[in-house]
């Protein structure tokens, strides 16, 4: 549920990007932090390990304007794609406002994608939500190796609820504004 900041007149909506690990959750949030003008963007806080796997999360908070009077703050989150921190994951999409759900393209992650979707369903039981409930959007990152899976099949693997979807390769920066985008749009229609 959004931040409101009355004092502030602020509004900041919280945003988390899940999926396997290795997907490019953090690869998203480290192209939009070096390709967004520094009056709009914060910080990049990672936390990762010796391999560059993110731990715990990367926070980036964005500015993106007024909303009625309102200042509009997005604060992008990613979890750990590693099912071992299994918890970390819960808390962190914990009052999320909105979700990008990252699949990693290659034929090799497909089962891996389809289980964290189902764990990010299971996740959000915990919060008492459902995926009906958050606005949330796909991507299918890494269109460009030549094992990449079908639009078709990630489409019928992970998009039963007809979501928005986008192609992309998040190391180049296609889509990533895209995505990114059409869930702010979702995220702020919704409030």
């Amino acid at each position: 549920m959004a931040l409101v900041n009355y004092q502030k007149h602020e509004i900041i909506y919280k945003v988390v990007y899940y999926g396997t690990g290795l997907g490019g959750k953090t690869t998203n949030l480290r192209y939009l932090h070096a390709n967004l003008d520094k009056s709009v963007r914060g910080e990049l806080v990672t936390v990762a390990t010796e391999t560059e796997r993110t731990l715990f999360f990367d926070f980036m908070p964005l500015d993106l304007g007024d909303v009625e009077g309102f200042k509009t703050r997005f604060a992008l989150y990613t979890v750990p794609g590693q099912t071992e921190y299994g918890e970390s994951r819960r808390m962190i999409l914990k009052g999320a406002d909105g979700i990008i759900f990252v699949a990693d393209s290659s034929a090799v992650r497909r089962r891996a994608n389809i289980d964290a979707l189902a764990g990010m369903m299971d996740n959000l039981k915990e919060h008492k939500l459902n995926l009906g409930q958050v606005p949330w959007v796909l991507q299918y990152n890494k269109r460009d190796l030549t094992d990449a899976l079908p639009v078709e099949t990630l489409e019928k693997d992970l998009n039963e609820s007809g979501v928005p979807s986008f192609e992309a390769i998040a190391t180049e920066g296609k889509a990533v504004f895209a995505t990114l985008k059409s869930l702010s749009h979702l995220v702020v229609q919704r409030q």
